[in-house]
């Protein structure tokens, strides 16, 4: 396999690994709404008291935003004020978006390394909220480290791209057809 078959399948597959975590995210923030709805009757219908369900909430749509990061930046779905690429030319406009993706990959990654290490304290200290629920703390702390990882892969992907010209700069985002 040649070096450039090997990075359009590593493309591919961190592509395929960003969509993943955008479908995970819409599973989450679809979870959040139900457990929402469920609060509601119990609380208002039923008259019964909620215990668990605000900080299920809390955790699922921080998760799914965490979770679905890669999947932004992999749509382009993210906020971008392009009036500086606007007027620039082709080759400064690749090493703006270089330069901007490599800060983004350097600020993910150093979130991912230090989400770890407070994914592993929680884990093996055995914390817990202190709600009256009580989950370990490890569960909803596990969407840090892995979103921000997957965002830091997508980050690579793309500086991959823009390096050998298989994606230009602020261009149309990728669609799931799109290769690689």
């Amino acid at each position: 396999m040649s070096d450039e078959h090997f990075i359009d399948v590593l493309i591919r597959g961190i592509h395929a690994l960003s969509r993943a975590c955008g479908t995970l995210a819409a599973l989450c923030l679809a979870s959040a709404c139900t457990v929402v709805c469920q609060m509601v009757v119990m609380r208002y219908v039923l008259g019964a008291s909620t215990i668990w369900q605000n900080e299920f909430v809390t955790f699922a749509i921080v998760a799914a935003t965490l979770l679905g990061s890669p999947y932004v930046l992999l749509t382009k779905g993210h906020v971008n004020v392009d009036l500086l690429p606007h007027y620039l030319a082709p080759a400064a406009k690749r090493w703006l978006a270089l330069f901007a993706s490599t800060l983004g990959w350097l600020a993910c990654a150093t979130l991912t390394w230090t989400g770890w290490q407070y994914f592993y304290e929680a884990w093996d200290a055995g914390w817990v909220t202190s709600s009256l629920w009580a989950p370990p703390l490890w569960i909803p702390l596990l969407p840090l480290p892995v979103g921000l990882g997957i965002l830091t892969l997508q980050y690579t992907a793309d500086i991959f791209c823009l390096a050998s010209r298989r994606e230009m700069p602020f261009g149309p985002p990728v669609t799931t057809d799109d290769a690689p």
